[in-house]
């Protein structure tokens, strides 16, 4: 590979990077904010959780009622 080719690339990289910085830089820092109600009223989320919850349930450790063992 020519020296010219690699710094056509290198310089092609350095300009996808600073675009990138741009357009992080020009999003909300705290992410959450952006989702924050986008699945408000949506009943398949409501089921979703529901399932979390009962896994997390499900995944405790019971105690067993009986004394004698």
């Amino acid at each position: 590979m020519s020296t010219e080719t690699l710094e056509q690339r290198l310089s092609a990289v350095e300009t996808a990077i600073a675009q990138l910085k741009q357009q992080n830089s020009s999003q909300s820092a705290n992410w959450l904010e952006q989702i924050t109600g986008s699945f408000k009223d949506d009943p398949i989320f409501d089921e979703v959780l529901a399932y979390g919850r009962e896994f997390r349930y499900n995944d405790r450790p019971h105690h067993d009622e009986r004394k004698d063992l």
